[in-house]
């Protein structure tokens, strides 16, 4: 299974995030399949970017966002964009042959 989840940067006391899809199984700063993005919690505001495009596609594969990250998605609007991608129904306006 596939997670988008924060793998830390940065130095001693001064934390910075890449997030990233990850194997679950892998350690927090182990392997990782791709780098979508990054977050600095410690700028005012935080600093949060995030490819929505390479985001919406792992998320259409199956990965799941971690609380955290679900967290930040929601706050880019990117989670808005992927719910409504979902929820549109298939419009199919085809009429049975013979009617």
């Amino acid at each position: 299974m596939l997670k988008i989840r924060l793998r830390r940067m940065g130095a001693k006391k001064q934390p910075s995030y890449r997030v990233v899809v990850a194997d679950a199984r892998a350690p927090r700063d182990g392997a990782f399949v791709e780098t979508i993005g990054h977050y600095n919690p410690l700028t005012d505001p935080a600093t949060v970017h995030i490819d929505e495009g390479k985001a919406l596609h792992w998320l259409g594969v199956g990965a799941q966002p971690t609380d955290t990250v679900a967290h930040l998605l929601t706050r880019t609007g990117i989670m808005e964009k992927y719910r409504a991608s979902k929820a549109k129904p298939a419009a199919t306006d085809e009429t049975p042959a013979g009617e």
